[in-house]
Order: C-alpha cells, then structure tokens, then sequence
C-alpha cells in the first residue's frame, strides 16, 4: 500500500485491519468490488455499525450512507419490521429445512401480484444463481444457443455471462462489432461463440443482428436501466423497440432487475416503463438486506422447471431468513405512498446535485431514475458503455468521492457504480448531503 488518504488519520483504523486481513484474505476483502482495484484505493472503510441511512466505521466515522451495501439496503440499515420478523423466525421455526414452508406461496403471490412478467416465480440465493437460471431456461425453451448481452453490463459472475463488462477499448472490437471480452483468465475457451456483444441504446444495430440471426438466438439479455456502467437510462422507445423486436423473431427478453426490481417502482423497471419481458431475475431489492434472490416468468416457459426438464437446485433456497425477511420487505414496500416519498426525496438530491455542479461550472451529468443515479464527470452525454469510457472523468470522480467522504457522506468510489437512496434517507439527509456538496464543488473548482 504505496497511497494513502489525503486525510490518512482520520482512516488509521480501517488502514491497520486491512492490513491485518491482507495476510489472511486475497486482496484482503471478500468481493472484488471492495477491492483496491475497484476504486477502495489505498484501502476500504471497515465497518462498525449501521442505523437507517447511516454508517459508522471503525475509526469513528459517521456517513450518510448512499453505498448502501451496493443496493440492498432498500429499507435503510437494520429495518425494524424485517429484523424483528427474522430474529422471531429464527428463534420459533430455525433457518434451513430443504423441504418447502407455506410462507413460500403467499411470497410468491405477492411477488407475482406486484411484478408484471411473473405467472410463476422460482427462489434461489443470488442474482448471479438467478441470471444463470434465466438463461439456461431461455436455451432449454427456445432450442436455441446464442445470448444477446450489452457491453459494459454486469449480470454476474458465472462463466456464461462474464464477458464483456469493461472492456479495454484496444481489444473490444469496433463499435458497432464488439467482441466477447471474457473478464479475465480462467473463463472456459468457446464460450465466447454462444455470445452476441452489442452496444446499449442501439435499436438499429439491436434489430439488423436480430433479423439476421435469430433463428440462432435463444434470448436478450439486458438490464432495464444499465447500472453497472454508473447509471445509463434507456433512450426513448428503445425498451418498446427491444420488446417488439425479441417477439417478432421468438427471441426470449430477458430482464435483469437485480438492482432495479422492487426499487424503480414495486413492480420494478417493468413496471416503471410498462414493458414486459418473458423471463425477469432479482435480488437486491427483495429481501430487505438480507441474501434471497428470484427467477420468474410465464407460465409456459417455466414449465420446464416445473416438470423438471430444467433443473433448478439449491439447499438454502427459500430458507427461513430469506423468505421471511422478503414477506417483511415487501409488506414495507406496498404501504401507500412509499415510492412518491422515495422519489421526491430522491429527485431532491439528483435535482440539487445538478445545480450544485452548474454553480460550480463543473461539467457534468447527473443521471438516473429515482433511487438510483450517478454523477458523471463530463460534458459528453453517456448513451452506453464506450461513451463512459472514453469521456467520463475518473480522476474528478475521485477528488468528488474523497471529498465527499471527509464530509462524512459515503458512497462507491468507482464511476462505474451508483448512487442508492434508500426510503430511510430524510430530508436533513439530503440538506447535508448538498452542503458537502457545495463545499466539494468549491474545492475541486479552485484546486
């Protein structure tokens, strides 16, 4: 550890454990995205505690916290109802039985009832397990091999899917050709030729691949909004061009609202833009914090699980904890009236943020639906993956997260992650949040 924090002291105690756990644990975290090379550099927070929409380190430290867990802590941390629900499951049922629990069907019901695409619904743990599922199932029902996917998303980590999340420019291919970039070594060989890479917000690339090799195409993969690249909204029509286009050819959309689902809205992004697709996955925003993740659908296509054509299996899926913290989030998140708070809360801070750029003469764009957003350091718009890459501004992104951080506000420092408001995150919130703001901008205009 070469670097250190221009405020190193008031970090000493995140800095000594991470040392400690650098000799006991690769890269000293226990997910890449905590890593030093993913922006935690010279060292990641160390937590102590969490409480609605605060954070506290190990040094002390207290954050209004907009990282958030990197999304499922929809609720805030520690909801009441859903920790106490849990802590009473546990203590009066136990965790994990491998046989099915009634609680299971009235959790469907409510998802299927708030979720547009869902006529049935499987349980699994991860949205990577979840996604994996998706496309297995889209392959199974169409006879078909090749996976349509975006660059510069993320839909986990499994050997299928884990191409092409960011790219080096140099060995991508061409923009309107990419090519299947595997996220480093250890990737099967071969696996590239069942995948098609194509640029986000292009209806016309998207259609010309579609029409010329759909009878090859099993399904669309795709984020609603893409998340993992910041936060890139779809351009007008483009979700509508996608849905009319997959149908006409018998290719499968497939929705990955592991970020997205019971967040944009309670039906999801589906809902928020009233665009169905065949198969959906989530995760993040189910449970309330706590691991549970869904693969669901119509009825027809989910018939090959339901005969077991399709194999879907997994020894924690649906135990006590997960299934009972998401009936408690989602009876959260139905109450009336929750997601016109969350928005106007939400757009207050987006809003603000953009004046306090403009005032600050500092270009960028600050972009994003509701609960989730990201500032761009850029004076080009950013319509998908080789637009970040080319024209966002890493090095400003830094000084802005750094700074923002010694006001004690908390989010991911990489460009490429969001910004998460949870329904916990206030007013005063959002009044602190653009005070740190302000000074920041200052801070980085008379650097």
């Amino acid at each position: 550890m070469g670097a250190i924090y221009q405020n190193a002291a008031r970090y000493a105690k995140s800095r000594a454990l991470f040392a400690a756990a650098r000799e006991v644990i690769p890269s000293g975290v226990n997910s890449t995205a905590r890593a030093t090379w993913s922006g935690w550099d010279p060292h990641p927070l160390f937590v102590e505690g969490g409480d609605g929409s605060h954070l506290r380190d190990v040094d002390g430290n207290d954050y209004i916290d907009y990282l958030l867990g990197l999304g499922p802590m929809i609720l805030g941390h520690r909801p009441p109802k859903v920790t106490d629900a849990v802590v009473k499951a546990i203590r009066e049922q136990g965790t994990v039985f491998a046989l099915p629990a009634a609680a299971e069907i009235g959790l469907t019901r409510s998802m299927i009832a708030a979720v547009p695409s869902l006529e049935q619904v499987r349980l699994c743990n991860t949205g990577t397990e979840a996604v994996l599922y998706a496309v297995r199932l889209a392959r199974a029902f169409t006879g078909r091999n090749k996976i349509i996917r975006f660059e510069g998303m993320y839909h986990g980590f499994s050997d299928g899917v884990y191409w092409s999340k960011h790219p080096g420019l140099n060995v991508a291919g061409s923009d309107r050709a990419p090519v299947a970039v595997p996220q480093g070594p250890g990737l099967p060989s071969g696996i590239d030729s069942s995948l098609i890479i194509l640029p986000w917000n292009d209806t016309a690339l998207l259609r010309e691949v579609i029409e010329r090799q759909g009878h090859e195409i099993a399904a669309v993969l795709t984020e609603p909004v893409m998340c993992n690249t910041g936060c890139i909204l779809p351009e007008p029509g483009y979700l509508e061009a996608m849905r009319e286009i997959t149908r006409k050819h018998g290719v499968l959309l497939i929705f990955d609202e592991v970020i997205t689902g019971f967040r944009l809205a309670l039906g999801g992004a589906q809902a928020h833009y009233g665009v169905t697709p065949d198969l959906s996955t989530f995760a993040k925003g189910l449970g309330g914090g706590f691991p549970v993740a869904a693969m669901g659908g119509r009825k027809d296509i989910m018939a090959l699980v339901a005969d077991g054509t399709v194999s879907m299996a997994g020894t924690y899926a649906a135990n006590v904890i997960a299934v009972t913290a998401a009936i408690a989030a989602l009876q959260e998140l139905s109450a009336p009236g929750m997601f016109e708070r969350l928005y106007k809360v939400s757009d207050r801070l987006r809003l603000g943020l953009e004046r306090v750029f403009d005032e600050a003469r500092i270009a960028t764009r600050v972009v994003g639906v509701g609960p989730v957003f990201q500032v761009w350091f850029s004076d080009h718009d950013i319509r998908n993956y080789r637009d970040a890459a080319r024209h966002a501004n890493h090095e400003l992104f830094r000084l802005w997260w750094e700074g923002m951080l010694d006001r004690g506000v908390l989010f991911h420092p990489g460009a490429y992650e969001n910004l998460f408001v949870s329904f916990a995150h206030s007013d005063d919130d959002v009044d602190r949040t653009l005070a740190a703001a302000r000074e920041t901008a200052r801070a980085i205009r008379n650097r």
